[in-house]
């Protein structure tokens, strides 16, 4: 829709003029950097950082029912770079000029309400919000969105040059990293280190088909991650890991996004996120307090966050009841969740920070954190994937958050949940098989249903001599009796009547 079909109040708020003063902040001394430098820890105390807009109180000054009615409206503009998550670009990234934003389609995935088999079985309310249906098939596309068009503003004007793009990844950063940096080849190359044998093939084809250099690493996640932020501190290399304090904002957009899908009320509204590296609740919880701080929405949902039983330290941190708890990393197992396989997440930090400062804005506990097991979480992708779901593991693994958090009382009947699917569930139909085949290594403490298996059927039915193959197809008689048993035996295996 052109802007002159806009009416005349809101003309002048839709196309973004850069804006405001973002620098980095240290969540432990508090010192404050400049964003013209990438950084990625404090360089004085090796903290993790955050984005700060010191200009923030101007956002403020617009009414808030005009910001609704800005990205409302703005959604109708057919201008790329506001096509996805910069559609916030106030929010977002607003010193980064429009023409280096960097859109791949990330953005806007659909929030489907679970259909009513599903409601009435697990007596609530809720929707998957699908974040499969990003590019790369996951929801770091937001991060890498923000992380690589900053990249390309700074490349642009000069400030940096000669970039490499590095990350540990469990498989999606991986892809997502990959994809993006290649959409801008002529000025980032990218090398993406991965847990050797612990990423599905779906997931090690992608950075693979997107030409970045792979390099597998024995271990976990966890000692990936040891070696990139060693290269980010010797070498001239850009992070782009949840340490990256831009990929952060960039998924900021995932809250604004449920925000405008339930048309800015959050009353009654309860979020389910997964928790690996802990970056995505750190974004969940940001977003919801910047639409909170300036009116856009009048309630902080609450905010759940889902770890498997096999790697779970953010949950161990909150179930610890002592006022003086540390958190302590773990050794992680074995986990369908792949993604979230990780014991020590680096925006742990973050998190204590913003949870912190979630509930106290709410004046009431609004952030909980549940645990559930390996068989709950695959039983649950399953059931909700048999009911017109395409969800992932990970999502699999809200669902089953959400029945452990009706049972600690964090989720009530007359609220709507809304559950967090990271990523495609084809991402890990290596999962669904071992399942199906029974073919689970014991670490992984499932027992596959059998109401939850399903095998192909072979069809060749009695009564014929004859059967087409490649490049040897039937005809006549032949191909009419093929045709009459098959459909036949299919029939009555399916106990199908007959048209009458």
């Amino acid at each position: 829709m052109k802007i002159n079909k806009f009416p005349d109040y809101i003309k002048d708020y839709l196309i973004p003029k850069t804006s405001g003063n973002i620098i980095y902040k240290c969540l432990k001394c508090k010192e404050e950097f400049n964003i013209e430098k990438l950084l990625y820890v404090c360089p004085k105390c090796n903290s993790v950082l955050l984005l700060y807009d010191t200009e923030f109180e101007r956002l403020k000054k617009v009414p808030s029912d005009i910001w609704r009615d800005i990205f409302d409206y703005r959604k109708m503009l057919n201008i790329p770079a506001l096509k996805g998550i910069y559609l916030y670009y106030e929010f977002i990234g607003p010193v980064i000029p429009i023409d280096s934003i960097v859109y791949l389609g990330e953005g806007h995935t659909p929030c489907i309400e679970a259909n009513s088999k599903l409601q009435d079985d697990f007596s609530q309310l809720f929707y998957f919000k699908n974040d499969g249906l990003n590019p790369s098939a996951s929801f770091k596309d937001r991060g890498m969105a923000s992380a690589l068009s900053y990249i390309n503003y700074l490349v642009s004007s000069e400030k940096i040059s000669e970039i490499l793009a590095i990350c540990a990844s469990t498989g999606d950063t991986s892809a997502s990293a990959a994809l993006y940096s290649s959409y801008l080849t002529s000025k980032v190359k990218s090398a993406v280190l991965l847990p050797y044998k612990k990423v599905t093939p779906q997931q090690l084809s992608q950075p693979l088909g997107s030409g970045a250099s792979v390099f597998e690493i024995p271990g976990v996640f966890d000692d990936c991650m040891k070696i990139v932020e060693a290269l980010s501190e010797n070498y001239n290399v850009a992070l782009l890991n949840s340490k990256n304090a831009w990929r952060i904002s960039g998924q900021e957009s995932y809250s604004f996004e449920i925000s405008q899908d339930f048309d800015y009320d959050l009353k009654d509204k309860v979020i389910l996120v997964p928790i690996g590296n802990a970056g995505n609740i750190t974004a969940v919880l940001s977003g919801f307090l910047k639409f909170y701080e300036t009116g856009i929405i009048d309630n902080l949902p609450k905010i759940i966050g889902v770890q498997s039983n096999h790697a779970n330290p953010v949950y161990n941190y909150y179930n610890d009841e002592n006022q003086n708890r540390k958190f302590i990393p773990m050794t992680v197992k074995p986990s369908v969740a792949q993604a979230a396989m990780i014991g020590n997440p680096v925006s742990m930090p973050r998190v204590i920070h913003l949870v912190d400062i979630y509930n106290k804005t709410a004046d009431c506990s609004k952030v909980f954190f549940v645990s559930v097991s390996e068989q709950e979480i695959i039983d649950s992708q399953l059931i909700a994937n048999r009911n017109g779901h395409i969800i992932c593991t990970h999502g699999g693994e809200t669902l089953a958050g959400m029945v452990k958090a009706k049972k600690d009382g964090f989720l009530k009947e007359h609220e709507t949940a809304i559950l967090d699917s990271t990523a495609h569930a084809l991402k890990f139909s290596n999962f669904q098989q071992l399942y199906f085949d029974d073919n689970f290594d014991q670490e992984y403490n499932i027992k596959p249903k059998s109401k939850l298996k399903n095998f192909p059927i072979l069809v060749k039915a009695s009564g014929i001599e004859k059967f087409p193959a490649p490049g040897e197809p039937l005809i006549g008689n032949d191909f009419n009796t093929f045709v009459k048993k098959t459909a036949e035996e299919i029939a009555n295996y399916l106990n199908l009547a007959k048209v009458k």
